[in-house]
């Protein structure tokens, strides 16, 4: 699993974005934040297949071509929202650009290298920014369910809000992505990650075999049918350590990406955890005064 707080950087921008746009309510639209900045948005024919979006620069002008061969309107707004982060982060035009006026990006947290994955961050947050994610998980359930709803009020790609929804609820949860039997990300939350003696799910580690995930992935028509299993492991399956509990598990197909998305949830922590309940975290992150 990635640290998320390696790219915080990528967050806090996104956030500026977000106050200097004036944006207070959800969805979040990056194609109006585009053209606020000057920037065209053009959709890719549905034929070109392989990129999820592309920025260029002729002189002082900019434009981004997004793909559509994923009908899914959450994955487009992430990939302009990704390209935005290009524009708008430090560093990114001089090692983007090296090669010529053409950037082409794979966004969705899958690249190893570090612009790809910080204009992912950025995407993540501009979309689903603190005070406005934390307000909308107020309402919402635990599991797939949850991430489901809270994608359709920020209009974003499950993946995305999967990570988003580790990143701010205080309950132990972990999401995975895979293809095929072999996990691609993880995210788990901080009341996760802060139990002791558990192995972190890797990229590339082979899914459990006695998982409802592995239901779905020897099955690539009921993948890209979007179908779902739910069912209930063993802790140690997938952490391993010394924890003996159940975990919920809910598994749902992703399309078109041909991967599968995993929520792990309602996992019984030893009785002297002491992490904070969401009304606390929320709290927290609650602006007291608005500009």
């Amino acid at each position: 699993m990635r640290n998320a707080g390696l790219f915080d950087q990528a967050a806090a921008v996104a956030e500026r974005v977000i106050r200097e746009q004036g944006i207070s309510t959800l969805p979040v639209d990056p194609m109006a934040i585009a053209r606020s900045v000057g920037i065209e948005v053009k959709e890719k024919p549905a034929s070109s297949s392989g990129v999820s979006g592309v920025l260029i620069r002729l002189g002082d002008e900019f434009c981004i071509a997004y793909a559509t061969h994923i009908r899914s309107l959450g994955f487009r707004r992430f990939s302009v929202a990704h390209e935005l982060g290009h524009y708008f982060l430090e560093g990114h035009f001089e090692a983007i650009f090296a090669d010529g006026p053409v950037h082409e990006s794979r966004a969705g947290f899958f690249s190893n290298v570090k612009y790809e994955l910080e204009a992912d961050h950025f995407a993540a947050r501009l979309l689903m920014p603190n005070s406005l994610f934390y307000a909308a998980l107020r309402s919402v359930g635990d599991g797939l369910a949850a991430v489901e709803s809270l994608a359709t009020t920020c209009c974003a790609s499950l993946p995305a809000t999967a990570i988003r929804y580790t990143e701010c609820v205080s309950e132990p949860v972990a999401i995975v992505i895979s293809t095929g039997n072999s996990v691609d990300y993880c995210a788990m939350s901080r009341a996760l990650r802060d139990l002791d003696d558990i192995n972190w799910i890797r990229k590339g580690q082979s899914l459990p075999r006695n998982c409802a995930t592995r239901q779905l992935s020897g099955n690539p028509e009921r993948i890209r049918r979007a179908e779902r299993v739910e069912g209930a492991s063993a802790f140690q399956d997938w952490f391993g350590g010394n924890l003996r509990s159940e975990v919920s598990e809910d598994a749902i197909g992703l399309g078109e990406y041909g991967k599968i998305l995993t929520v792990l949830y309602s996992i019984e922590l030893p009785e002297d955890s002491d992490e904070d309940s969401d009304e606390q975290v929320i709290e927290a992150w609650t602006p007291r005064h608005r500009r």
